[in-house]
């Protein structure tokens, strides 16, 4: 994706992708030239998705005639470099962050007039085998129309070509321009739409290229089900066969009803639930646990997946209603219990196959909160025979962690959207991984011809999937490699045996232009280093960590690709000129995928969300009834729900808190700081009628205005809104990705936030609330967090902006309340002595069903005597007014 400020100055002359995959190890090279022809700089981003998995090898850039290359540095190294650049005030950078099951990769550039810039990425990834099909998927999103566009993908599979097939990924626009050309072992296909062809109708100047392309194919296979290439001193073993009956499996789907869970997520999940349980077979046995806080199971023990008890599984799943807390890790224990209670009690086939499918959406909130102590537990109490699957549905899911504990328990976890699209892709991962063919498979390779063996594959082998192993071959001159495959099916114990003829290979690869010679060297490296990753993630000691980090970091600089602890370094000839391409830490605090909008005074560094909006698991408390409540201490003034003000005071380390009601339409002032020129006003909406005689209002649009950018931003339950000046640019909350303009970021996280960042000067969050559509009374509402380290000047007023200057506050004199939890107290504060009640107010920033309980001191009377004056002083006439000050 190219995104500038001045749109129709930029030609992108060349777009051009080439992939060429060669006994399934694609490299993938994405091209862009473009040329400045504005008469002023301009800022260019170029931004382009690499799956999730797959390694940069390589990036150069061309300015104007200047190149700059790449080298592998480790990470704090080549980060030192980049700083000592950055402080002579001659660098760029470019930040490679995570995104879903796609990476971003972007640099921006600063371009003078008339000036050309090349911008030209490479990576490799090994093809999976999912579904008896091989899936080659290459994001193409130029951004804009080009003069010239290519997608060009070139196959060469040594064991021969069964079928190729490209589906019509983006879009009925494109309907009979891709070519495919297809041999016995080698196929080409080449998508080449002219700008007439791109454009998204006759008159539009945008694209309608945009989206995925994707190619799909499978090699033949002969009856082993095995294939065994040797090359360049590596070897690799393809196995998939075919054929076979599938093992009977005994299932538990655990699924997350907790309060965030509700609406679309919920409903798709049950319907892809009533699919799934439709296809067990009458071999199998299954059970259903459904968790929040608490943990229900539909049978507390396996029954047979008759079409009785199959029909009764629907029904209990139909009347599931989410709410509440997630206890993942009291979930995940029973689940393994009941599956170690079956295997003791010898209810088990011993040919079958167990395994626990888990459905959440997000980090545990009640019980063990630590997700490392919940990886233990789940690892010691699981059985060696017991493999763990995780869909992690929507954007809020750890799925780090999903991960973590998937392949430490034989398994693997897959991240669904949470979109209208659920339901089929968690259909589509349940295919995968529900017809077990074998069991116990293992490989014997003759020691003395062999080494430095890595295998990619789970716990048992599934149908129309692969296992693939891949090592170095020590003898010199080695004419054929055989390798004998024991494995566990259905009826019997199979022994396979396979071979492969080398010089056949050999003379193959080496009169191929396109094939990559080195394939073999780095599909090994490839799965090796994948499996380092996984074992330094799932290793139980320090020690061990440290050793397997080193063994990565050395793979990494030997086989040049980018990994979480090497950093690419991108330099010109002379050196004076240095970019960094890095990891995020974290990659839930990277900022979000698809950037709609970027200006010439964007900043070189993308901050994303700031950090104080990212609240850990480990601060969020469930509070259960008759319970004293736990308090997290955090540090934030807000103002959610039915307008609750909380202002925390740093310095006393209190929160004191306040309502206020007002007319719906009625629009308040929560900063306005003619200092900095901010301001912040929320406007009120109603409740769909009065409850006790009382009309609850909340925040249903809150504005923001920066003077002295001369920026608007509007935030409705509908829509995000930049304005500057006659330009305009607008998200909606089903969006998730940032607008940059004059060094103001708005982060949007799909229905369910937006952070507003001003340098690292100013941020704010905005939250929103769905309800029930159909909700008798209550309606969708926002509400927001305001940061006090935000640097606002003296002058700085406002409900919430005049608690900058943190007024001195003296509570003294507890006494009992009318209610025993909830005491009075007096407090004095700018001269006037009130009286205060201890309470709890909620900080939805974890969970937005629930909230966080928040204890607070209540100031009675909308505030009266802590804010200055009365509320009604606070009234302003539009979203963007600044307060007058009495």
């Amino acid at each position: 994706q190219l995104q500038v400020e001045d749109d129709d100055k930029i030609g992108l002359y060349s777009y051009k992708v080439q992939s060429t995959i060669t006994s399934r190890l694609a490299n993938t090279m994405i091209q862009a030239k473009m040329v400045n022809n504005a008469k002023r700089p301009q800022h260019i981003v170029f931004d382009v998705q690499v799956p999730k998995g797959a390694f940069i090898d390589n990036f150069t850039m061309d300015i104007n005639g200047i190149t700059f290359t790449s080298q592998i540095r480790e990470k704090s190294e080549a980060r030192k470099m980049y700083s000592q650049a950055k402080a002579k005030g001659k660098a760029a950078g470019i930040v490679r962050s995570n995104a879903l099951d796609m990476e971003n990769f972007k640099t921006e550039v600063n371009v003078p007039p008339g000036m050309k810039i090349q911008f030209e990425l490479h990576y490799h990834e090994m093809i999976r085998r999912k579904l008896s099909s091989y899936e080659h998927l290459i994001s193409v999103r130029p951004g804009r129309l080009a003069k010239h566009m290519e997608v060009d993908v070139r196959i060469i599979e040594p064991q021969g070509l069964r079928y190729v097939h490209v589906p019509n990924s983006l879009g009925d626009h494109f309907d009979g321009i891709t070519t495919i050309s297809k041999g016995e072992k080698k196929a080409h296909v080449s998508f080449k739409p002219t700008m007439a062809q791109q454009r998204k109708c006759p008159t539009c100047s945008s694209t309608a290229v945009d989206g995925n392309f994707v190619v799909q194919y499978d090699v033949n296979r002969d009856t082993t089900g095995g294939e065994l290439e040797i090359f360049n001193g590596y070897f690799i073993h393809f196995f998939a066969p075919e054929n076979l009956d599938p093992l009977p499996k005994n299932i538990l789907f655990v699924i997350d009803v907790s309060g965030s869970m509700w609406g679309l997520k919920m409903k798709q999940t049950i319907e892809a639930m009533k699919a799934i349980l439709s296809e067990l077979r009458a071999a199998d046995q299954f059970s259903l646990i459904d968790f929040n806080h608490n943990v229900r199971c539909w049978r507390d023990n396996l029954v047979s997946a008759t079409p009785a008890q199959v029909e009764d599984a629907k029904k209990y799943i139909q009347t599931i209603h989410p709410n509440g807390g997630t206890n993942i890790n009291e979930a995940l224990l029973r689940a393994t219990f009941i599956l170690n209670e079956a295997q003791s009690l010898g209810m088990l086939d011993p040919n079958s196959v167990s395994m626990i499918v888990l459905v959440s959406d997000g980090d545990p909130t009640v019980g063990e909160l630590k997700l490392t102590t919940i990886q233990k537990n789940v690892k010691q109490s699981i059985k060696d025979e017991i493999s763990l699957f995780c869909l992690g549905i929507g954007f809020d899911v750890d799925y780090d962690f999903l991960q973590r504990i998937a392949t430490d328990n034989r398994g693997m976890a897959q991240r669904i959207f949470g979109n209208q699209e659920t339901s089929a892709q968690m259909k589509n991962f349940y295919n995968q991984v529900s017809t077990p063919l074998l069991k116990k498979i293992q490989f014997n390779y003759p020691q003395e011809s062999v080494s430095d063996i890595t295998q990619s594959s789970f716990h048992n082998y599934f149908g129309g999937s692969e296992i693939v192993v891949a090592g170095k071959v020590d003898t010199e001159n080695l004419q054929h490699l055989e390798s004998i495959v024991t494995a566990t099916a259905a009826n019997a114990e199979l022994v396979m045996e396979t071979l492969r003829d080398v010089e056949e290979l050999d003379g193959f690869m080496k009169k191929d232009k396109y094939a990559d010679p080195e394939f073999t060297r780095k599909l090994w490296a490839y799965l090796t280093v994948n499996q380092m990753l996984a074992e330094r993630n799932t290793a139980p000691t320090a020690a061990l960590k440290r050793n397997i980090t080193k063994s990565i970091l050395q793979m990494s600089l030997d086989h040049h690709i980018v990994t979480p602890f090497t950093a690419m370094l991108i330099e010109n000839a002379e050196k004076d000129e240095i970019m960094l391409a890095d990891q995020p830490k974290d990659p839930r605090k990277g900022c979000c995928p698809g950037t709609p909008g970027i200006t010439p005074n964007a900043p070189n560094n993308n901050k994303g969300i700031p950090a104080w909006a990212n609240i850990t698991a480990e601060q969020v408390h469930f509070v259960h009834e008759h319970k004293s409540p736990l308090v997290s201490s955090l540090s934030i003034n807000r103002v959610d729900n039915d307008p609750h003000f909380i202002i925390h005071l740093p310095k006393s380390q209190r929160n004191i808190c306040f309502n206020i009601n007002s007319e719906p339409g009625k629009i308040l002032n929560l900063v306005s700081d003619p200092g900095t020129g901010v301001v912040v006003n929320g406007q009120l909406v109603g409740a769909k009628k009065t409850e006790n005689k009382k009309l609850n209002t909340y925040f249903g649009k809150i504005g923001f205005y920066f003077k002295n950018k001369g920026l608007k931003v509007e935030i409705t339950t509908e829509t995000i809104t930049l304005k500057d000046g006659s330009y305009g640019i607008t998200l909606t909350w089903s969006d998730t990705g940032h607008i940059i303009r004059k060094q103001l970021l708005i982060s949007v996280k799909k229905e369910s936030n937006v952070t507003i960042s001003v340098g690292e000067e100013m941020s704010f969050m905005v939250l929103l609330h769905r309800v029930w559509k159909n909700h008798p009374v209550n309606v969708d509402f926002l509400g927001i967090y305001i940061p006090p380290e935000n640097q606002l000047s003296p002058a700085a007023h406002g409900l919430i902006g005049q608690f900058a200057s943190e007024p001195e506050v003296y509570i003294h004199h507890q006494r009992p309340g009318q209610a025993p939890e909830k005491p009075q107290a007096t407090m004095e504060v700018k001269g006037n002595k009130l009286t205060v009640t201890r309470g709890l107010q909620k900080d939805y920033r974890t969970d937005r069903v629930l909230g966080t309980d928040v204890q607070c001191w209540f100031v009675h009377n909308s505030g009266k005597g802590f804010i200055d004056g009365h509320y009604k002083d606070y009234l302003v006439p539009h979203l963007y007014s600044f307060l007058k000050k009495p």
